[in-house]
């Protein structure tokens, strides 16, 4: 399995954290340079700018190019990955969890990462190791540790074909052809959130989100429309698993990662 770190360029101390972290876990990693908001030519951004449910800004554009990539070289290796953004804290677990995924072949993603949000998980599991593996149903946010099979970037490059783009969680969790999977207890959490998991707290300078969020048209009619569409084909596809899943918080052991 290939893993791949999604790192800026200008983000040194990130960097420096993830070499660290992957060399103590002894996992063997690339790191790739993350596109920037000067990638993103004008004819891009404007192509783009308004695929999602507001006005993107140029960093999301940026963000989601720099998981597209993947995506696209994941398809063209025709071999599975694990990609990681650089702010993203992992396991102790990680290593044996990665090698027990390797011989799973029909699934399309597995997401490691617990966000402080629910999920819609279904109420029966397989066991991993001491892990287990929940089949996915519908996820909120988060992309910062997700394991992705070839199958699974064929579609999400496909629903770019059809939908356009995203902000890169969105995409992830939007794509409703993904046969996706979770991770309990989970492998993986930004820095951001350690504090809410009881988990030692690192520098501002790497644990602090690079996107600021800005209020930019939100109340335009067409992205109440898209808003109300996306609402719609979610409390759809909910019916459709209300049965079988249950929506809770996904648990993170904190001694996992001291």
């Amino acid at each position: 399995m290939d893993i791949f770190v999604i790192n800026l360029s200008s983000a040194i101390k990130r960097r420096q954290f993830q070499e660290q972290q992957l060399s103590r876990l002894k996992l063997d990693y690339q790191i790739t340079n993350a596109t920037t908001i000067s990638d993103i030519n004008n004819k891009t951004y404007q192509k783009h700018h308004y695929d999602w449910q507001r006005p993107m800004q140029k960093t999301e554009v940026a963000c989601y190019f720099s998981h597209q990539t993947l995506w696209s070289k994941i398809v063209k290796k025709n071999r599975m990955a694990l990609i990681l953004e650089d702010d993203v804290l992992l396991s102790k677990h990680t290593p044996s969890i990665l090698t027990k995924l390797e011989k799973y072949t029909n699934f399309d993603m597995v997401n490691l990462e617990v966000f402080n949000r629910k999920k819609y998980v279904a109420k029966k599991s397989q066991p991993i190791g001491h892990h287990q593996l929940f089949y996915l149903y519908q996820d909120k946010a988060g992309a910062a540790a997700y394991v992705l099979y070839p199958n699974g970037a064929k579609k999400l490059l496909q629903q770019q074909q059809k939908s356009g783009i995203a902000l890169a969680d969105a995409h992830l969790h939007n794509c409703l052809e993904l046969q996706s999977y979770q991770i309990e207890p989970a492998c993986a959490v930004q820095l951001m959130f350690c504090k809410k998991y009881d988990i030692k707290q690192h520098s501002t300078a790497i644990s602090q989100s690079f996107i600021r969020y800005e209020n930019n048209n939100n109340s335009i009619f067409v992205f109440k429309i898209k808003r109300i569409t996306v609402q719609i084909k979610l409390g759809i596809r909910q019916l459709s698993f209300i049965l079988k899943a249950k929506k809770r918080y996904i648990k993170l052991n904190n001694k996992d990662f001291k």
